[in-house]
């Protein structure tokens, strides 16, 4: 490994057993690596031997087909696939970052949904695609939303995966309808409550230390009932620019509330769901277009915040109107979708766009610090 640029997946353990998730995906970028002259280690915080600089790191190696361990240097470059976990191994990973700051992080860390939704609500273009979100803070804030759009999702504003979120629907005669998936992501039976009940629920679903948002609830069911929406991966190319890589549809189980594949949902082409309503061709191709436009715009304005980006996963609705609204976004996303939705290319791009944007980030170190030592050789 001495003479290729390193890069570390940086990642946390699940258990104690020092099982880690996504092993498949960083096995291909690996590989994807090895063929652009770019070796992969993959290393948790607690792989790392401080006091003599250098990491017990996990390695594949393609001959072998197999994973193994080996002590190796530092990475230049660190890809952060680290999701938040309430416990000592997520502390540890904070430390790590702060500690190591000065190393080569692909991407910056993103803020919780509230704040990003506060961010980009205070820019013009970007407020009519999002649903109206406010800080949870009492039953106030649901019923005030009730009130005006019938529907409303609460969820917990560092959630993932479709965990925690409750959805309320306002009836007739002072009843709500209560359906959602619990912090496990078990599917909640849909139960009717009296309106004067909905406290006493939202205090027992709350889980202690945990904020949440309330959101105005969209129409985004299929004829045939079940929920959907769209993932779209917006990454960095091997020349530094944002680009789309794909999109496509998520669907979630039958009476499910939230349509993540983790969750029991399934995938599909953007397309395909988009004709179940859209009127013809070219409809389907002017939203998908129009979707792509606000992808890049909302990647562009999110890293000119919040630093360097090296890519985002935009949870997007889109309504009977064509209407783009913009549901969540996450700069640590999962691609599985396009390998469910049979869209194999987009696949492989997806794995191996963050292999070639960390080459990019490399030589444009090394060519910044030749550039240094050359202005420092001529003072």
């Amino acid at each position: 490994m001495a003479g290729k640029p390193l890069l570390g997946i940086l990642t946390i353990y699940l258990n104690d057993n020092k099982a880690i998730d996504e092993r498949s995906v960083y096995r291909k970028m690996t590989i994807a690596g090895q063929k652009q002259g770019l070796d992969v280690i993959v290393f948790t915080p607690d792989d790392v031997d401080e006091k003599n600089g250098r990491i017990y790191a996990m390695v594949y190696d393609p001959g072998k087909q197999a994973w193994g361990r080996r002590w190796t240097r530092f990475p230049q470059l660190i890809y952060d696939r680290a999701r938040i976990q309430k416990n000592e191994r997520y502390e540890r990973f904070v430390a790590f970052r702060r500690k190591y700051a000065h190393l080569i992080f692909l991407s910056r860390p993103l803020r919780n949904k509230w704040t990003i939704y506060h961010m980009l609500s205070s820019v013009p273009e970007f407020k009519g695609h999002l649903p109206a979100t406010r800080l949870y803070e009492s039953p106030s804030d649901a019923y005030d939303l009730l009130r005006k759009y019938g529907t409303v999702y609460i969820k917990p504003i560092n959630g993932t995966g479709g965990r925690g979120i409750l959805r309320i629907e306002r009836l007739s005669g002072g009843m709500l309808l209560i359906q959602g998936r619990d912090h496990s992501r078990n599917i909640i039976s849909p139960r009717r409550i009296r309106r004067e009940s909905l406290p006493a629920v939202l205090q027992s679903w709350h889980r202690r230390g945990s904020r949440y948002i309330v959101q105005q609830g969209l129409q985004i069911k299929l004829p045939d009932g079940r929920v959907h929406d769209y993932r779209m991966l917006v990454q960095k190319t091997g020349s530094g620019e944002w680009e789309v890589t794909g999109c496509a549809g998520r669907v979630g189980p039958r009476h499910s509330v939230t349509s993540n594949l983790h969750g029991g949902g399934t995938a599909a082409p953007m397309e395909t769901l988009l004709r179940q309503w859209a009127s013809d061709e070219e409809e389907i191709a002017e939203i998908r277009n129009e979707a792509e436009r606000f992808g890049l715009e909302v990647a562009k304005r999110l890293e000119s915040t919040y630093g360097t980006l090296c890519e985002l996963a935009l949870d997007l609705a889109i309504d009977r109107d064509g209407r783009i609204w913009l549901l969540e976004v996450n700069h640590k996303p999962a691609r599985e979708v396009f390998n469910q939705a049979g869209e194999r290319e987009v696949y492989r791009r997806a794995v191996t766009r963050p292999i070639e944007y960390a080459l990019w980030k490399y030589r444009q170190s090394r060519s910044g610090k030749r550039r240094s030592g050359i202005s420092s050789g001529t003072k």
